[in-house]
Order: structure tokens, then sequence, then C-alpha cells
């Protein structure tokens, strides 16, 4: 396997430079841990439908449920946008679940919330700056579950 130094996205053997920004690649051995992330799918995005759909795939990270329906309707058939609304949808169904249920513990379910709150923020933020850079990375945390893969 091949990956870009710069970029950081993976490529099979046969390739001789990075589709995104034209660099030389170099080979990495799998059992290498640190190249092994398979929370990262950005390799399999191509690199044409990622620079044409990225501000696209931020708005549900700026608007929650009202950037998801956006990016829906906006997108088509982009699997770069659709990538990014299935996390954006994972990262907002987790949120609706803890605050049900945490409308009916008192206090603990209250701090839960409140948790949950700040959990939120911080994942949209960490999943809108992995949009900037042009990257189809999970979520962390909630990234792993079953449910709109």
């Amino acid at each position: 396997m091949k990956i870009c130094p710069k970029c950081h996205i993976s490529f099979d053997d046969t390739a001789s430079q990075c589709s995104q920004c034209g660099g030389p690649l170099t080979h990495v051995n799998m059992s290498d841990n640190e190249f092994s992330n398979t929370t990262d799918h950005t390799a399999e995005f191509n690199a044409d439908d990622i620079s044409r759909n990225k501000v696209l795939a931020m708005i549900p990270y700026l608007m929650g449920w009202i950037g998801i329906i956006i990016a829906l309707l906006a997108a088509g058939t982009s699997p770069y946008t659709g990538f990014h609304v299935r996390q954006a949808l994972k990262i907002q169904v987790c949120f609706i679940l803890i605050t049900t249920i945490g409308t009916f513990i008192p206090v603990l379910g209250w701090i839960a919330i409140g948790i949950s709150a700040i959990a939120v923020l911080v994942l949209n933020i960490i999943c809108f700056f992995s949009v900037c850079a042009g990257h189809a990375k999970e979520a962390p945390i909630i990234g792993s579950l079953p449910f709109f893969k």
C-alpha cells in the first residue's frame, strides 16, 4: 500500500502520485499501526467529488437538522456529502437519545444533557475541520456505531 505523506490518503501499490495534491507516494507496510486507521475513508472518494462538494459537506455540521436536509437536497448523488450527512445524523440521533432519556432522570439526566450538548458541539467542530481539510473521517466516539453506514 502507498500513502501520500502530505494528504495522508492511501492508494494501491500501482499508483505513482497522489490524486489530490499530485505529490509522490511512499510505500507503507500494513502492519504499521500509524497508517492502519480504519476511521479515515478519504481514499474511498474521488478528489473531484471532494473539491466540488466540500461546502455542502460542511453545512450539516454547522446547521444541525436543517443543514442535513439542505445537504441532502442540494448534494444529489455526491458520495462525499452523503458520508458527512450520515456522520452528522449519527451525532444528532445520539444527542436526541441522550436528551430523551435524560429528561426522565432528575438531576443526573439533566447533567448528562448538558455534557452531551457540549460533546455535540465539540464533535461538530472536529468534523467541520475534517471537511475543511478534505478528509472523510468518522466522527470520534460515535463514528463507529453501526447505524447509518
